[in-house]
């Protein structure tokens, strides 16, 4: 608790840096409160007499808290407290000793946590009583360094409790990037194993049929299956290597890239040998990298769908800047959506991939029937 005779000042709350030791820090401000009360008591030999012995008592009492007020804030601000008052009332009031208390102070609303830290206001109530009583100082004094005492635990509390929502903010954040991060990647597996698998299957069921009437189809067919096969292991270790936190590579030492717009000629040859024509329209200059790999998803699930689902014959693919937005369009001339359709998860994924760069995504029956998908996504969008 505060002396009588001279004026307090706030003194700097040490924090734990990343390079200091936690217990040297702790031990830092008790060592050198230590020595400043030692300094104090000794000069006041005389004053105090042959009561000194009690004094350095005391002394000891007010800086073991000090050094284990993070381990143990409302125990070790008790006992300050408590050997503060002895001291006042006992052996002289001190114009040191007190700082050692408003390092308790701090500490219990800093560490106590936020059920043992509202343990701090009574116990400075309390102190602040036992300190003064019996002196005869002005009733100004005691409720003027109550309140100095209450504002250093508040502002420990304060400090508490900004920490506890800076923690949550942070784990919030965390788990939606987590979460986020699990979405894309399930995109990505999806496009990935959807498409591939459902070629194949398209393939290998042709392959099947023709085996027996013509063989030299079939085995262009099983040909146009291992290559589907292979590109999807090259993909597939991409996404891989995301989750392994490291990026495969080529053997040429470079990444290997994403497929965007540049591809699609070869998609749609892909999907000519499976069984599906497209007709492939581009009116629009090169797109950033995010919309570029998403122009090639919208494109890839779009005719994966139709030549899967729809029992399509044919498709369009236009891509065409209108004024500040890109357009994506896939049309298919299939049977067009059941009664009843719901978006699965391919769908799904390009209206995430649409909204995550601040586009839209439509689909349903086309103008003349078959299944449309249309995407729309700004010039200069991104996440």
């Amino acid at each position: 608790m505060p002396p009588n005779t001279a004026r307090l000042r706030l003194p700097a709350l040490p924090k734990v840096s990343g390079r200091v030791p936690a217990p040297l820090a702790d031990a830092a401000p008790a060592v050198v409160l230590f020595v400043a009360m030692l300094v104090e008591r000794f000069g006041a030999a005389a004053r105090i007499g042959d009561r000194m012995p009690y004094a350095l008592a005391l002394t000891v009492a007010l800086a073991l808290p000090v050094a284990a007020r993070r381990r143990a804030p409302l125990t070790a601000f008790l006992v300050g407290t408590l050997a503060l008052t002895a001291e006042a009332q006992l052996v002289a009031p001190s114009p040191v000793s007190p700082y050692a208390n408003l390092f308790g102070a701090y500490a219990v609303g800093r560490y106590a946590g936020r059920g043992r830290a509202g343990w701090g206001p009574p116990l400075v109530v309390l102190g602040i009583v036992g300190y003064f009583a019996g002196q005869d100082v002005e009733a100004v004094t005691p409720v003027g360094f109550l309140a100095l005492w209450l504002a250093v635990w508040a502002y420990g509390y304060a400090d508490a409790r900004r920490l506890a929502e800076q923690a949550v903010e942070r784990r919030r954040a965390r788990a939606e990037l987590l979460a986020e991060e699990r979405t894309r990647i399930a995109r990505e597996v999806h496009d990935l194993v959807g498409h591939s698998l459902n070629l194949m299957l398209v393939q290998a069921g042709a392959a099947r049929r023709l085996i027996d009437r013509t063989p030299e189809r079939s085995r262009e067919l099983l040909v146009e299956i291992e290559r589907t096969g292979n590109d999807a292991l090259g993909e597939l270790d991409r996404v891989l290597g995301l989750l392994r936190g490291a990026a495969p590579r080529h053997p040429d030492g470079a990444p290997p890239a994403e497929p965007g717009v540049a591809e699609l000629p070869y998609l749609v040859e892909r999907m000519s040998r499976a069984g599906l024509a497209v007709a492939l329209h581009r009116d629009a200059p090169p797109l950033p990298p995010e919309q570029d790999r998403c122009a090639y998803r919208v494109v890839q699930e779009s005719l994966t769908n139709a030549l899967r689902h729809s029992g399509a014959a044919y498709a369009t693919v236009r891509i065409v800047r209108q004024e500040e937005r890109t357009l994506v369009e896939v049309l298919d001339d299939g049977s067009g959506p059941p009664p009843g359709h719901r978006p699965g998860r391919g769908l799904t994924g390009i209206a995430e991939r649409a909204a995550r760069l601040n586009g839209t995504a439509q689909h349903g029956l086309g103008p003349n029937g078959g299944f449309l998908v249309r995407v729309s996504l700004p010039t200069g969008g991104g996440a």
